[in-house]
C-alpha cells in the first residue's frame, strides 16, 4: 500500500503534539524520574544486550562488545550529565542584573538516527528530548529500522507504565528518504547525526537544525609521549566497534625522532603495517569511484584484508598504512569508517601544526584532534592554532569526544562542529540545545558607565 509521506508525517505530527502538550505542567521531579525510568528499562540486563546484540546483526557494521559497552556509557552518562540540571521553570536568576530565565520546550523533535550507532543514538537523544518536555519522532537509517523500534517499544512501554502519554516517543516503522524529508519539514526541530547529504538535507529542509560535521580525527604524538600508553589508547579507540565512530582516529602524526619506536608500540598493540604494494590494493577497496566502500565500513581487518587480498593474521587488530601528502588524491588523508589508521611524520612542532590544519582542511574541519604530549608548550600551541571543536590529550578519541567517565566532555552522541564544519553548533549536542529560554527582566535605577570606565585605555593614545 502506498503511503503518502507528507499525510502520513502530518498524522506523526498531530499525535506527537497531543502527547507533547499532556505534560506541559509535569514538574522538574516528574521529568527527571520519567526520562530516567526510559533509559533504565533500556540500560538493564535483559534488553541492554538484545539490543546491542540485534544493532549488530541487523547493521552488520562494528562488533558487540562495542555496542553494549557505547550503550552503556553513552546511556547512563546522559543521566549523570542531567541529575540535578534545572530544565522545567525557572532555571535561573541573577539577582544583579535581575534577570530570571525561564526553560520551555521545543516541541516536537525530529531526530534522524545513523546505521553506524542504532542502539546509543536513539537512547541519549530521547533522553536529551525528554528533559526539556519534548516529543521525539526518531527516523532510523532503513538498514537498522528493527533495531530502532525495538528501542522504542520498550520506551512507549514505560512511558505506558507511569502514566505518560506513548506518543513522547515515536518511532518511523518503514522509514524512506521522502518520509525524513517530511519529518525534517514538519518537526520543530531537527536533530540530524549522519553523513553530510542528511545534513545538507537538514539544513536546507527550512526546520532549525543541529546538524553534526564530518569527522576526520587526526592525533599528534610528539617526542614526549608515553609511547606505550598512547599505543594503547589509539588500539582501544581505533578498534572500537570496528570504528563506527566518527571520532576514531584517522590520522597520527608523529615526531621523527620517535616514529620507528612508536610504529613498533602500535605493531605491539596489534597494528600491522601494510607494505607498499599493500596500501595499493587497500586504497582501491577502501575507494570505490571516489567514494568509501561501504563494505569495508565498521567491518574487522581480516574482513578487509580478505576484500583487498592481503593476508592478515588473526592477531591483528587494525591496519597502518604511511603517506606523506594530503588531499583528494591522497584518500588515506581522509576519512576511513574503519580499522585502518594513516601515519605522518614530522619534524619540529610547527609541521605537526601545519599537517593538523591541512588533514582537517581536506576532511573533518571543525570536529576533533588530539595530541599524546607531556609538553605543555605543545599542547597549547596545538590547541589554539587548530580549527577544531574539540582536542583531548592523551586520550583515546573516539573514547573521549562524546564524553567518557575519565573527561569532563558533556555525554552525547551528536558533535557540533562550529562554522568550521557547516554546523551553528560547535559543543557536544544535549539538552540544553533542545529547550527555549524566556529571558524575563526587572527594572532597576540606571547605571551608566562613564567614558573614562569604557574608553579610558585609548582615550589618551592620540
Amino acid at each position: 500500500m502506498d503511503i503518502n509521506p507528507k499525510e502520513y508525517v502530518a498524522t506523526l505530527i498531530e499525535r506527537s503534539r497531543k502527547a507533547q502538550i499532556a505534560i506541559a505542567d509535569y514538574t522538574q521531579e516528574q521529568v527527571d524520574k520519567l526520562l530516567t525510568a526510559v533509559v533504565w528499562n533500556i540500560v538493564k540486563d535483559g534488553p541492554a544486550q538484545e539490543i546491542s546484540k540485534m544493532a549488530v546483526e541487523e547493521s552488520r557494521m562494528g562488533n558487540y562488545e562495542g555496542k553494549y559497552n557505547k550503550l552503556m556509557a553513552k546511556s547512563k552518562g546522559v543521566i549523570r550529565d542531567m541529575i540535578g540540571k534545572k530544565s522545567v521553570g525557572v532555571i535561573e536568576i541573577d539577582e544583579e542584573k535581575k534577570i530570571m530565565k525561564i526553560a520551555k520546550p521545543v516541541g516536537i523533535i525530529g531526530a534522524l538516527v545513523p546505521c553506524t550507532n542504532p542502539e546509543a543514538t536513539p537512547t541519549v537523544k530521547v533522553a536529551h528530548a525528554l528533559k526539556g518536555k519534548n516529543a521525539i519522532i526518531l527516523s532510523p537509517h532503513p538498514r537498522t529500522k528493527k533495531t530502532n523500534t525495538f528501542i522504542v517499544n520498550i520506551m512507549r512501554e514505560t512511558l505506558k507504565r507511569y502514566g505518560a502519554p506513548e506518543d513522547l516517543v515515536i518511532a518511523i516503522e518503514e522509514p524512506t528518504m521522502d518520509i525524513s524529508n517530511e519529518l525534517m519539514k514538519q518537526c520543530d526541530l531537527i536533530l540530524a547525526t549522519g553523513g553530510a547529504g542528511l545534513v545538507k538535507s537538514a539544513y536546507s529542509s527550512g526546520t532549525p537544525a543541529y546538524g553534526v560535521g564530518a569527522g576526520n580525527a587526526v592525533v599528534v604524538v610528539d617526542e614526549t609521549a608515553d609511547l606505550k600508553d598512547a599505543a594503547h589508547k589509539i588500539m582501544l579507540s581505533k578498534t572500537f566497534d570496528f570504528a563506527t565512530s566518527c571520532s576514531a582516529e584517522n590520522a597520527l602524526v608523529i615526531q621523527k625522532d620517535v616514529y620507528d619506536d612508536f610504529i613498533e608500540a602500535l605493531k605491539a598493540e596489534g597494528g600491522y603495517l601494510t607494505k607498499a604494494e599493500e596500501k595499493e590494493k587497500l586504497q582501491k577497496t577502501l575507494w570505490v569511484d571516489g567514494h568509501l566502500n561501504s563494505k569495508i565500513v565498521a567491518q574487522s581487518p581480516q574482513t578487509i584484508a580478505d576484500i583487498a587480498g592481503v593476508e592478515l593474521s588473526e592477531d591483528r587488530k587494525f591496519m597502518m598504512v604511511e603517506e606523506s601528502r594530503i588531499g583528494a588524491d591522497y584518500p588515506f588523508s581522509g576519512e576511513k569508517l574503519s580499522v585502518v589508521v594513516t601515519l605522518y611524520k614530522y619534524d619540529q612542532f610547527k609541521e605537526a601544526v601545519n599537517k593538523v590544519n591541512e588533514i582537517t582542511k581536506y576532511q573533518g574541519m571543525g570536529h576533533s584532534c588530539g595530541i599524546h604530549s607531556f609538553n605543555e608548550e605543545h599542547i597549547m600551541e596545538l590547541a589554539l592554532k587548530t580549527k577544531v571543536s574539540r582536542m583531548n590529550i592523551r586520550q583515546g578519541q573516539a573514547l573521549a569526544n562524546t564524553g567518557n567517565w575519565f573527561n569532563g566532555m558533556p555525554f552525547t552522541t551528536s558533535l557540533g562542529c562550529g562554522t568550521w564544519g557547516g554546523n551553528v553548533a560547535s559543543e557536544n549536542i544535549t539538552w540544553k540545545h533542545l529547550i527555549n529560554v524566556t529571558w524575563v527582566s526587572r527594572y532597576f535605577e540606571p547605571v551608566v558607565p562613564t567614558d573614562e570606565e569604557l574608553f579610558g585605555s585609548v582615550m589618551n593614545d592620540h
